[in-house]
């Protein structure tokens, strides 16, 4: 019901192909045998994808000053390499919690790169751990979530003005504050459905309390930002 009320509220093509792009690991499920952590480690994928939409949104954000450009340029590299390690140690813990893949650890056997670009680094090793470690069909998924957030970045985003009233500020914080909500949620539901070995209802549950939970996250941010544009422009007048 909480649900069906999100729903109602507003229903634009972003939130219809949100909700589609989280039903395909219900295919996963019954056609090629994905048990829980192939699930988890897609949620940790769609992360990537986030931050590449949130790079974009950096970037095109309005400014007319230089000093707004410089200010856009060294966030983003901040947040490339805060968010970068932030990605690389919550994939880490869930190959190891999750027992994902095979072999050596990912930040086994490596040539450290120099200063805080070896957070970047650690997060292309726990990239290529998990990549291989992916059932090949999961790349349809990877592709379906990819395409959710392009939607959503131009409807919201770019036609629906939010480059107009967004600040970096609030876009280097966005991402963290999805993860938080989203995995806590995902990890106290995959442990559960890990120690019963990954039972069918349980795992249909888990993606059902993803969807709700990016349902609630999508209606929340895109209604801030649209409240707070009426107030921009209110002040303008």
């Amino acid at each position: 019901m909480r649900l069906m009320g999100l729903l109602k509220q507003k229903d634009p093509l972003s939130l219809w192909t949100l909700i589609g792009a989280n039903l395909i690991p219900v295919i996963g499920i019954f056609l090629f045998g994905w048990d829980v952590k192939f699930i988890v480690l897609l949620y940790w994928i769609e992360n990537l994808i986030t931050a590449f939409y949130n790079i974009l949104k950096m970037a095109g954000l309005r400014t007319d000053q230089a000093a707004g450009h410089v200010s856009k340029l060294i966030t983003i590299s901040f947040f490339c390499v805060h968010y970068g390690g932030f990605c690389a140690v919550h994939g880490f813990f869930l190959i190891h919690f999750f027992k994902i893949g095979t072999g050596s650890s990912p930040f086994e056997n490596m040539n450290e790169w120099w200063g805080p670009l070896i957070f970047i680094q650690l997060l292309l090793s726990v990239i290529a751990k998990i990549w291989a470690s992916r059932p090949p069909e999961m790349i349809w998924a990877v592709i379906g979530l990819t395409i959710s957030h392009g939607i959503s970045f131009a409807e919201n985003y770019i036609l629906g003005g939010e480059y107009k009233t967004s600040t970096l500020k609030k876009l280097m914080h966005q991402p963290y504050q999805r993860i938080i909500v989203m995995h806590l949620a995902i990890l106290a539901g995959g442990v559960l459905v890990l120690e019963l070995n990954s039972p069918l209802p349980l795992l249909i549950i888990l993606i059902g309390l993803k969807i709700a939970v990016d349902v609630y996250l999508h209606n929340k941010s895109h209604r801030t930002t649209a409240q707070l544009g009426k107030e921009t422009l209110k002040t303008t007048k």
